[in-house]
């Protein structure tokens, strides 16, 4: 099975990172949060990944193109003209990677690689700038079940204060980042029909709305209910809140050695 990674987008509300890079090449633990996506997919037996870039698409060429560079321990014999690779750390993964356009929105980077998936029994598709401790396998299990076009992932949102019962000032209860106000939101990760690409109109089409609504006004679109840890890196603040996860040894996300 193939996963669709959508990962041209500006990345405005990352700036500080996003101005040189595209903001899947933005890193966690000195790997781009792009890595840490695909190594959660392949966890689940899906290696084939098909990446639409956009922004800055050239930074994601080189990354893979330099990867064994990046991964692995290298001698380089000057005199010769000679590079040794030691301990090459190869992934069982292919690669291949689109430009879709620097303007495309999120369905209209879908469409752009139609061609790659057009002929799979299903897909999967997500974001390049979330990380998640779903369960890939069940969500694509899920999928062959209901025969539907479409999957998405119902999540809930990372609270982000701490939420006060108050009584004439005087505090009853507090809870530290409540999960949003308890409505499940859209956590991308979705399992896809190739006859969803007969819902994208353009460059223009936005796959969170016109799309979906009418998979889900045709009953469609179902979803797979994930309780657990799922967390985007929108902002500055987020990226810092996954360094810390990653470096406490303790990111939820990491189901491999």
């Amino acid at each position: 099975m193939k996963a669709v990674i959508l990962a041209g987008g500006l990345g405005t509300r990352l700036s500080e990172e996003t101005s040189v890079r595209p903001k899947p090449m933005v890193e966690i633990g000195g790997k781009p949060i792009l890595w840490h996506i695909l190594k959660m997919y392949s966890q689940h037996g899906v290696n084939d990944f098909v990446i639409c870039c956009g922004y800055k698409g050239y930074v994601i060429k080189e990354y893979f193109a330099n990867y064994f560079l990046h991964m692995s321990d290298i001698t380089f014999d000057m005199r010769n003209n000679h590079m040794e690779v030691h301990q090459k750390r190869a992934e069982p993964w292919t690669v291949t990677l689109v430009d879709t356009g620097e303007n495309s929105m999120t369905g209209g980077r879908l469409r752009r690689v139609a061609d790659y998936i057009r002929d799979e029994e299903a897909f999967c598709f997500t974001y390049g700038d979330g990380v998640s401790d779903v369960d890939i396998g069940a969500t694509i299990a899920f999928h062959r079940q209901h025969g539907k076009a479409a999957t998405l992932t119902a999540t809930f949102p990372p609270g982000r204060f701490g939420a006060l019962e108050l009584q004439q000032g005087r505090v009853l209860s507090f809870q530290e980042k409540p999960k949003g106000d308890g409505a499940m939101i859209n956590g991308g990760f979705f399992v896809l029909s190739p006859k969803v690409l007969g819902y994208l109109d353009g460059d223009a089409t936005i796959w969170e709305q016109q799309p979906l609504q009418r998979l889900a006004a045709a009953g469609e679109l179902m979803a797979y209910e994930h309780q657990g840890f799922w967390q985007p890196m929108d902002t500055l603040r987020d990226k810092i809140y996954l360094e810390e996860l990653w470096a406490s040894d303790k990111a939820p996300w990491k189901s491999w050695k």
